[in-house]
């Protein structure tokens, strides 16, 4: 009985000791050590990481206010110069997203996947914390799905939407954000359906819309609304008539 009394105080002495040494600051207040922060309601563990004299090093890591306490985050300052690589995870430890943090703003490649797959979902890139570069959206398959370059947050130059079959669907020219130059529009065969311009964001000029990628109508920007209305009611009919063929053809087959 001595033994088993002498072996739980021993034990406390330990516990207690090794969390003394957890949450330390060194002689000018800098956090220096194990540090562990906590839910400010649950008293959880919240993130567990090293510092050395101010400065964090090696992985920290990041868990969610769950008795299962699960790995959400991590974040590598191996690299020293005060940059991490941070990796977010949802609760069935799936990558969320990754890339670089400076100063604690996105920085160089950043990777976001589709939900509870490794699939990318998206590829952006970043300088000083806003989109700086060519930014890709992809389908769950990996086809393409969207390119728009970007620079300091602002959307510039060329930008192209796909259909899931990776057929070009939209194609436009941006200058400080807006629309500004030819813009052309195609249905999910690749075809053409109308094309025009756009100056600071609004349309302008003559518009041109296509059946079989020939010009069968032209208006001015003004009217383009109410023409696209026409058109699109226009496709829908012939659109339908195909359809109802289709079955006619099938029922005479059967």
């Amino acid at each position: 009985m001595k033994h088993l009394f002498l072996v739980i105080l021993l034990l406390g002495a330990f516990v207690a000791s090794a969390q003394d040494k957890i949450n330390q600051l060194d002689d000018k207040g800098n956090r220096h050590g194990l540090w562990r922060g906590t839910h400010k309601e649950s008293n959880r563990i919240r993130y567990e990481g090293t510092f050395d004299h101010g400065k964090e090093t090696g992985v920290f890591k990041y868990f969610d206010d769950t008795k299962a306490g699960t790995v959400i985050a991590t974040r590598d300052f191996s690299k020293g110069d005060g940059s991490c690589y941070a990796v977010f995870y949802d609760q069935k430890n799936n990558k969320v997203s990754e890339g670089k943090l400076a100063n604690k703003l996105p920085e160089g490649e950043w990777k976001y996947y589709h939900f509870e797959s490794k699939q990318l979902m998206s590829q952006e890139y970043y300088k000083e914390g806003k989109l700086d570069g060519i930014r890709k959206v992809f389908y769950k398959d990996g086809t393409i799905a969207e390119e728009t370059n970007y620079k300091l947050g602002t959307k510039v130059g060329a930008s192209k939407t796909y259909s899931e079959k990776g057929q070009l669907l939209e194609s436009h020219i941006y200058k400080n954000g807006q629309y500004d130059g030819v813009a052309s529009y195609y249905d999910g065969l690749g075809n053409k359906m109308y094309e025009g311009n756009y100056v600071n964001g609004k349309r302008v000029g003559i518009w041109k819309f296509f059946e079989k990628n020939k010009v069968i109508k032209q208006v001015k920007a003004a009217k383009f609304g109410q023409e696209l209305i026409k058109y699109e009611q226009r496709n829908a009919k012939e659109a339908s008539k195909t359809f109802e063929q289709l079955k006619e053809e099938k029922g005479g087959q059967e």
